[in-house]
C-alpha cells in the first residue's frame, strides 16, 4: 500500500497537481488498490487532525504578522535595517540579512519574507549599484533566517508531529539563525569588497540610529516576550499567538495610528488564504501518515537504517542528503509532516535530541526552498529581480556554502541547539 502511496504521489507532483491535493489523492488511490481499508478513513483523519489546539497558533502567528508587516511598523522597520547597515562595507546586500532577522521575529514564513522583503529591496539595491542575479540570491538565501528566529511556521509543524515543546524549538532556533545570518553578512561585505561596490548614500548618525531603533522597538521586542512567556509557562502557544495579534492590533490603532477597515479585511483574507492553504496540506498528511503507519515504515525504516549504518555520525549524515534531496521538488510543510513521523524513531534510536533534529530538518528543508531546479523563495527573488534562473544561481553557491557551514555545525555540535 505504501509503494503505491508513494508512486501515485511522484506522479501527482510531477503534473504540478498542488501537494494537498496529490496528497489526498494518492492516499485515496493507496487504499483503493488495497481494497480492504475504507475510503472513510481518510474523512476520519483528515478531520481527527484539524482538531488540535495548538494548531490554532498557525493562523493568529500569520495574522499577527499580517498586520505588524502590512502598516507603518513594517516601514519602520525596514528603514532600520537599511540605515543600520550603511555604516558596512556591502551594506545595501546586508539589509536584506538583517531584515529577515527583524521580520523573522514577526512572520514566521520564508516565503511571505522572500516576496516582502524582495520587493521593497531589490529594485532598492539595484538602483545602489548591485547587479539584479546577485540582489535575487541574495534575497532568495536570507529568507530562510525567518524560518529560525521565533515564531517559525515549520517548528510549529514539527512539534505538532514530533510532540515536541513549541518553547524548546523557538529557543533553539535562535543561535542557529544568527549565525547564519553572520555568516551571510560577512560574505556580502567580501563580496562587495571583492568587486569595488561601493554605497553612494552616506551612513546616518547615531542619533538617527537611535530613533529608528527606538520606533522600530515594540516590534523588535515581540519575539522576546513570545520566548518569555512560553518559557515561564505564561501561556500556551496558542494564547500566545492570540495575544499576538492583540499586540499587533493595539501597536497599529494607538501607536502608529495606521490601522483601517481596510487594510484589516486584507490582513485577514491573507492570514486566511494561507492558512488555508497549510491545513489542506496538513490534513493531507495526516492520512498519508496514517497509511505510512499501518505498514510500520517508520520503524522499518529505522530498523534498516541502524542494522546498515553503525555509525551515528554516518546516520545524521545520510538524514541531511535525504533531507536536502527532499527539500528540492516539496516544499517545507508538507516535507515535515511527512518525514517527522519517520525520522523522529529513527533520531532516537542513535541518541539524537528531538529538538536538535527540528532544527536539522527546518534548515535542510529551507535550504530546498531555493535549490535548483525547484525553489520557491528562488523563484519568487529571480521574478522579482527580473533576472533569469541561471544567473541567480551562479550568484547562490557562496551563499549555499555558508548555508552548508551552518548546518553541519548544527548537525554534529549539540550545543547550539540544546540548552
Amino acid at each position: 500500500m505504501s509503494l503505491t502511496l508513494i508512486v501515485s504521489f511522484t506522479v501527482l507532483m510531477l503534473l504540478a497537481i498542488p501537494v494537498g491535493h496529490a496528497l489526498i489523492v494518492a492516499a485515496g488511490t493507496a487504499l483503493l488498490v488495497q481494497g480492504q481499508i475504507p475510503l472513510t478513513i481518510i474523512a476520519q483523519q483528515m478531520y481527527q487532525q484539524t482538531q488540535s489546539f495548538p494548531m490554532l497558533a498557525l493562523p493568529f502567528f500569520m495574522l499577527a504578522g499580517s498586520l505588524m508587516l502590512g502598516g507603518a511598523l513594517g516601514n519602520e522597520l525596514l528603514a532600520f535595517a537599511s540605515k543600520a547597515m550603511q555604516r558596512w562595507r556591502g551594506g545595501p546586500l546586508s539589509t536584506t540579512v538583517v531584515a529577515s532577522v527583524v521580520f523573522g521575529g514577526v512572520s514566521g514564513s520564508a516565503v511571505a519574507n522572500a516576496s516582502a522583503l524582495g520587493s521593497v529591496l531589490i529594485p532598492w539595491q539595484k538602483r545602489q549599484g548591485y547587479p539584479a542575479p546577485l540582489c535575487a540570491a541574495n534575497n532568495a538565501t536570507s529568507a530562510i533566517i525567518d524560518i529560525l528566529i521565533p515564531p517559525s511556521i515549520p517548528l510549529i509543524l514539527y512539534s505538532l508531529v514530533s510532540n515536541v515543546s513549541i518553547a524548546d524549538l523557538f529557543t533553539a532556533g535562535i543561535l542557529p539563525g544568527l549565525l547564519m545570518a553572520g555568516g551571510f553578512i560577512v560574505l556580502c561585505s567580501w563580496i562587495a569588497r571583492r568587486r569595488g561596490y561601493v554605497s553612494p548614500e552616506a551612513p546616518v548618525s547615531k542619533a538617527e540610529l537611535a530613533r529608528l531603533a527606538w520606533r522600530s522597538m515594540p516590534a523588535l521586542l515581540m519575539p522576546v516576550f513570545i520566548l518569555l512567556g512560553l518559557r515561564f509557562g505564561i501561556a500556551t502557544p496558542t494564547e500566545i499567538a492570540v495575544l499576538a495579534v492583540l499586540y499587533a492590533m493595539v501597536l497599529s490603532v494607538v501607536l502608529y495610528r495606521d490601522m483601517s477597515w481596510g487594510r484589516f479585511r486584507v490582513s485577514m483574507v491573507e492570514a486566511g488564504v494561507a492558512t488555508g492553504v497549510v491545513m489542506l496540506v496538513i490534513m493531507g498528511s495526516a492520512i498519508v501518515g496514517w497509511i505510512l503507519t499501518f505498514d510500520q515504515v517508520p520503524q522499518r525504516f529505522a530498523e534498516w537504517v541502524s542494522a546498515t549504518i553503525s555509525n551515528p555520525y554516518f546516520v545524521i549524515l545520510a538524514m541531511n542528503i535525504l533531507l536536502l534531496l527532499v527539500g528540492m521538488p516539496i516544499d517545507l510543510p508538507p516535507a515535515i509532516l511527512l518525514l517527522g513521523p519517520i525520522f523522529v524513531p529513527l533520531a532516537a534510536s542513535i541518541g539524537l535530541d528531538p529538538v536538535q533534529l527540528g532544527i536539522i530538518m527546518v534548515l535542510n528543508l529551507g535550504i530546498g526552498l531555493y535549490t535548483p531546479p525547484i525553489g520557491t523563495t528562488l523563484f519568487i527573488s529571480t521574478s522579482i529581480a527580473r533576472t533569469t534562473l541561471g544567473e541567480t544561481t551562479r550568484e547562490l553557491w557562496p551563499f549555499f556554502g555558508v548555508a552548508m557551514i551552518v548546518l553541519l555545525l548544527v548537525s554534529y555540535v549539540p550545543a547550539l541547539t540544546i540548552y
